[in-house]
């Protein structure tokens, strides 16, 4: 399936400069959304994941029912102030900002398996703000999976090693 037409580009946000890629319709088309949450299901079961990590909010869209289809944990990588619970935190710069992600301290085993899923890579910073949540729980980031990638965004060893799918390259 040809993923690409259910992606609108939108200049100038989320400030001037900034194209932005609105994945609104993927979510909008059944057939569409079913696709590209069987392609994560089918990555994860490849790199033979038993949790699946997203971060919000947009992660949070493709790696909850992902991690459903497998039949695999779904844990929540959140803002600071958002978990109720002891919690690890890191801090990350984005490609237009800076923020921090959060996990529950306790959710991840160190015999886990870990898939990150997300919505797109361009810097990598957010996914490697999870990697490191991930490290302080003991456990082994097994592999990344994102819908859209912004191949110019980053360099091709991101993750220093850790591999990772993209659905859609820009």
């Amino acid at each position: 399936m040809d993923l690409r037409k259910y992606v609108i580009d939108v200049e100038d946000f989320p400030k001037k400069g900034i194209t932005f890629k609105d994945i609104t319709p993927i979510l909008n088309n059944a057939e569409a959304f079913k696709f590209t949450i069987d392609e994560i299901v089918k990555y994860a079961k490849e790199k033979e994941a038993n949790v699946i990590v997203g971060s919000e909010a947009r992660g949070f869209i493709f790696a909850a029912p992902a991690a459903y289809a497998a039949g695999m944990r779904f844990i929540p990588a959140r803002k600071p102030g958002k978990l109720p619970r002891p919690s690890f935190n890191q801090s990350y710069e984005l490609e237009y900002n800076e923020s921090n992600l959060s996990i529950h301290r306790d959710d991840i085993k160190p015999s886990d398996r870990v898939l990150i899923v997300d919505d797109l890579l361009a810097t990598g910073g957010t996914v490697k703000a999870q990697v490191e949540l991930i490290k302080m729980t003991g456990a082994t980031t097994v592999g990344a999976v994102f819908l859209i990638d912004l191949v110019d965004l980053h360099s091709k060893d991101v993750f220093n090693g850790i591999d990772y799918k993209s659905i859609l390259k820009y």
